[in-house]
């Protein structure tokens, strides 16, 4: 058996086995890395290592380092209130909020699945105590995530848009970003009115509720104080540093942290454990995973097998459609750096255009995470009362079951058809 058969089939293994038995998908990719490498590649552990994304890595640990803090000392908290504020009572716009707010912490570096942690909580409080359905809510926090999910300094941007340089093709990170902002944006109006958020838009909060007088009608008073404000500076100030001066934001945001630390060590003592460590192993293993891919020459030989198709825009649908399916009931931030270069040669080739591929790739793959067997579909689903998580399970399964047919063929139609580049 070819290296490169034992290498996919190895692949096929992770994703598996991870569904089965619930083990980090990152774990088991180290571990596949060494044994495929070594039994079947004949690579030295140097070369193995040689793949391991250290820039990456800084960016997850630096950017998580940094909102473990925003949430350790209220920050998180007070924008989700100032936002909620804004709704004067409305609660139709309560999901929109939500998505609004989930869109700027994935927008300004924080990885989506942690995003929705952060958020499912609040979200599904509000949906509960105000009657709002809670997979409506679930559904917008999630498209949230990818409104802001794909821009040039966010975790999913950076690491597509690295896979796009290191492949040395000419991609467009602002058409990534915009592309996935506004079919999000689409897709969360859709699911707003077939999911009946139009029914709360005549039914504000009752007058005579406990405290409807109050700007905390919707949610607790959150006051700012000192450390709230020196982290939304820090915060500023890493959005500035990294897009403006090109720094590199993995190294900006620890930099941002540790200050943030010094000046309030009693904030700061627990954020390094509440780094999202879980994801930090899942990508960084992924990655490395695929390196030794690369280097067998198996990213080659699928990418040729699918383009022996011989019809471009067929190849280009079904990468889509695998991405979308395999998203659904996996990690979709490991997956990313792993199915766009499969994609490569056709888009090398310039047989279909590359900003508009890797855009279709990267959303195909992404949009479908509301399905519950997806990270932040899980999240959404374990945050839900107890009484509604059978219904909610099963809404979101359908909805994430509609997403896998149905984003294929829209990003197919919209980016890769009219052959955008």
């Amino acid at each position: 058996m070819s290296a490169e058969l034992i290498s996919i089939l190895a692949l096929v293994a992770i994703f598996v086995i991870t569904g089965v038995f619930s083990v980090n998908m990152g774990a088991l990719a180290f571990a596949a890395a060494f044994l495929v490498g070594t039994l079947a590649g004949g690579m030295t552990s140097d070369d193995i290592l040689g793949g391991f994304p250290g820039e990456i890595f800084m960016v997850l640990v630096g950017v998580t380092y940094l909102f473990a803090i925003a949430r350790a000392n209220g920050t998180i908290d007070w924008l989700v209130y100032r936002a909620v504020q804004l709704v004067r009572g409305r609660l139709a716009l309560v999901p929109w909020v939500m998505l609004a707010v989930s869109g700027l912490l994935t927008a300004i570096g924080a990885v989506p699945p942690a995003a929705v942690a952060i958020i499912a909580p609040v979200a599904m409080g509000l949906a509960a105590k105000h009657g709002i359905s809670p997979l409506l809510m679930s559904v917008m926090v999630v498209h949230g995530t990818m409104v802001g999910g794909f821009s040039p300094i966010s975790v999913f941007g950076v690491i597509v848009n690295g896979v796009v340089d290191e492949s040395r093709l000419e991609g467009s990170p602002l058409f990534l970003f915009f592309a996935s902002f506004v079919l999000n944006l689409v897709f969360a109006a859709v699911a707003f009115v077939l999911l009946g958020g139009r029914k709360h838009a005549e039914r504000p909060v009752p007058a005579d509720a406990p405290g409807a007088a109050r700007d905390d009608t919707l949610l607790a008073h959150v006051e700012m104080s000192r450390d709230k404000a020196l982290t939304l500076l820090g915060i500023l100030t890493m959005v500035v540093l990294t897009l403006f001066l090109e720094l590199d934001i993995g190294l900006v945001a620890i930099t941002v942290a540790v200050v943030l630390g010094i000046i309030s060590p009693q904030a700061h003592r627990d954020a390094v454990k509440n780094v999202t460590w879980p994801t930090v192993l899942l990508i960084c293993g992924v990655l490395t995973y695929v390196s030794v891919l690369q280097e067998l020459g198996t990213v080659d030989y699928v990418s040729h097998a699918v383009s022996s198709i011989g019809v471009p825009l067929l190849s280009a649908f079904l990468l889509c459609l695998i991405g979308a399916v395999v998203s659904a009931f996996a990690s979709s931030t490991g997956l990313l750096g792993a199915l766009i270069p499969l994609a490569v040669p056709l888009m090398a080739a310039g047989q279909v255009g590359v900003a508009g591929m890797v855009a279709a790739l990267a959303i195909a793959s992404t949009v479908v995470d509301i399905s519950p067997f997806s990270t932040s579909g899980a999240i959404m689903l374990a945050n839900s009362r107890e009484a509604e998580r059978d219904s909610v399970f099963k809404g979101l399964a359908l909805y994430g079951g509609a997403m896998v047919v149905i984003a294929p063929v829209v990003v197919w139609l919209t980016m890769i058809l009219p052959g955008i580049n």
